[in-house]
């Protein structure tokens, strides 16, 4: 079932997004060669605690950690780890938390200098296929809009992979809600984009192959080719003409802007 949000409960749920990109842009002031993920991810958590909230990702179905660090061709879900990262690394960070009785979800790559000019791309198509499928997210249109402008943009512009396990969901007061939202799709079908729906739209992009294998530990997913991966999310209010988006990446581009071990085209 496809819940609309009263006003009061998204801003409730703005709350809990705004926070989850802070928590990023404190792990990008972090990121450098030599650093853990393991190491980030236990600053994340103490990050969102601080603030009177919890990971969502923590015990979530399982899942042992506040964060998923993908790490390269580590397409999402990676295991925080204890292995230092390097210099030319890409570092996907996704980040849930709940408060106030709802969630907030975003993700983000990072590359660490010097990042090869094919993954530098691979990142701003992947950015530039969120920001296209965020202008579909208006009442009226259906999810497929929203599908298809990511898809027509990675893969059929630019020939990257679109991964089909994988796709983007509704939120609120439950981490995953309806209705699924896939990074892949033809236009004017699947479900009916009504005012007030809130969306976690999260394209999954791939240098090579859409396909993907997953690691022994159950949740890591990893590109079938060895190639890299990135991965960006918003949450996203669908409204009439234009949508609200519920997440920022302003403060994690500030950190990545003054971190010089970072790469950046802003």
């Amino acid at each position: 079932m496809i819940r609309i949000k009263t006003n009061a409960e998204v801003e409730l749920i703005r709350e809990s997004a705004l926070l989850v990109n802070r928590t990023i842009a404190e792990l990008a002031a972090l990121l450098r060669p030599g650093i853990t993920t393991h190491q980030l991810d236990q600053r994340a958590e103490e990050f969102i605690r601080d603030n009177q909230a919890v990971p969502s990702f923590k015990n979530y179905r399982g899942y042992p950690y506040a964060t998923c660090i993908s790490v390269n061709d580590a397409v999402v879900h990676g295991f925080p780890m204890r292995k230092e990262l390097n210099e030319g690394d890409l570092v996907s960070i996704d980040v849930g938390v709940f408060k106030n009785g709802f969630h907030g979800d975003s993700a983000y790559t990072f590359g660490l200098q010097p990042v090869a000019e094919a993954h530098q791309l691979l990142m701003r198509v992947t950015r530039a296929s969120l920001e296209l499928g965020v202008e579909k997210a208006i009442a009226g249109n259906r999810i497929g809009d929203i599908s298809n402008a990511i898809q027509e943009y990675t893969e059929r512009k630019h020939h990257f992979g679109v991964v089909r396990e994988l796709v983007g969901h509704g939120l609120g007061k439950q981490l995953h809600e309806d209705p699924q939202v896939p990074n892949y799709g033809k236009k004017g079908t699947g479900a009916k984009l009504r005012e007030n729906m809130v969306l976690a739209i999260e394209p999954m992009i791939n240098l090579g192959t859409k396909d993907v294998i997953y690691d022994a530990d159950g949740w890591t997913v990893r590109t079938k080719d060895g190639k890299y991966s990135a991965h960006y999310e918003h949450n996203v209010c669908v409204k009439k003409g234009k949508p609200d988006i519920l997440s920022s990446f302003d403060s994690i581009i500030a950190q990545e802007k003054g971190n010089a071990q970072l790469f950046s085209d802003y």
